[in-house]
């Protein structure tokens, strides 16, 4: 059965009405009369949904996008297709953020993760599989669903609508919320799955922010350490592929796609709509930049910071990162002139 989704979605409203309300115009008032029923990316709208374009960058996307329409600049209205209605607005992002608000008024305020007022700690709505342990101090939000053989751990919280799979472990104070996790996945103590991603539309006026109506979807036979953090998705899901394993204090970021069997080491950081592929390697303290894709079986050295995209297979060093035979002559002809500076002095 598909999952209900942890937001509720207001009704249907016309464009017009959106135009009002986060103070954009329309090129053509005869376009205010089309209706828009949802929010989506450019390249995953259709004919009833609204989407957004903050420049040239992404004129690949509005070109071959099925939206009904679309917040833009003026100035980049030569790249709208005439079948996709234009509102005009010199703050797209921050429009859109507005409107996320306006078709999923709870987006800002997610559902309550404390299961009774009276103090029940197991909502009765809650279904829980045979099998299941849930230890002292542990809280199971409305309508979850937990899998036979799971284990929920003292203090843990698995929160509205949260699916678990079988024969998982969720550790002690780890917290579950926009979530669904597979089979046989371990959650260590202390591990934050589904919180806000970090999306603000950023202006003169302050900081906007955006609210996160995604998910997190962990496949399985997935390890995620202590105190690591997965944000859930802005538009979009974050991913975590079946199979990969996490280490403690890593930080994965909104929309970020995971691969499988993946191994990211302690203290690594993987922003926003990162996509990583399968068996990719990170070492501790290593990063990537929004946006950038990292190939199957690609390495990231320990301390490296990635801000372009990386081939299969290939593996990286330094900061900025770059081939690591490269980054290796570079340490050492480094070494090299220190040593003979020192030479010199004496």
């Amino acid at each position: 059965m598909q999952h209900p989704g942890f937001f509720r979605r207001g009704d249907p409203m016309s464009v017009q009405s959106i135009v009002t309300a986060v103070g954009a115009e329309l090129s053509v008032l005869s376009d205010g009369v089309t209706e828009i029923d949802d929010l989506r990316a450019l390249n995953d709208a259709s004919v009833t949904h609204l989407s957004f374009c903050t420049g040239p960058r992404y004129a690949r996307e509005l070109v071959a996008t099925n939206a009904g329409a679309c917040l833009i600049k003026r100035r980049d209205l030569s790249l709208m297709p005439k079948r996709v209605v234009p509102i005009i607005t010199d703050t797209p992002h921050r429009a859109f953020a507005m409107a996320i608000g306006l078709f999923y008024p709870s987006s800002l305020q997610p559902e309550a993760t404390a299961a009774m007022a009276d103090g029940r700690l197991v909502h009765p709505t809650a279904e829980i599989a045979d099998d299941v342990t849930i230890e002292p101090g542990a809280v199971v939000g409305r309508e979850a669903k937990i899998g036979e053989g799971t284990t929920i751990a003292a203090g843990a919280v698995v929160g509205y609508r949260v699916f678990v799979g079988r024969d998982c472990y969720i550790g002690p104070a780890a917290s579950v919320t926009h979530a669904l996790i597979g089979d046989r996945v371990t959650l260590h103590a202390g591990a934050r799955l589904g919180q806000d991603g970090f999306g603000y539309a950023v202006s003169p006026e302050g900081h906007f922010k955006i609210p996160q109506i995604g998910r997190v979807i962990v496949g399985d036979d997935v390890e995620i350490g202590a105190n690591s953090t997965v944000d859930r998705g802005f538009l979009t899901d974050t991913k975590i592929g079946e199979g990969t394993k996490i280490d403690n204090l890593v930080q994965i970021g909104h929309n970020a796609v995971v691969g499988r069997h993946c191994i990211i080491v302690s203290q690594a950081g993987i922003a926003g709509s990162v996509q990583l592929g399968d068996f990719v390697v990170m070492g501790a303290q290593s990063g990537v930049v929004e946006h950038v894709k990292v190939g199957d079986g690609a390495l990231i050295a320990g301390m490296a910071h990635v801000k372009n995209d990386v081939a299969a297979g290939a593996r990286m060093g330094g900061t900025p990162a770059r081939p690591f035979a490269e980054w290796a002559r570079e340490v050492a002809a480094v070494r090299r002139l220190g040593k003979n500076s020192r030479q010199a002095q004496t």
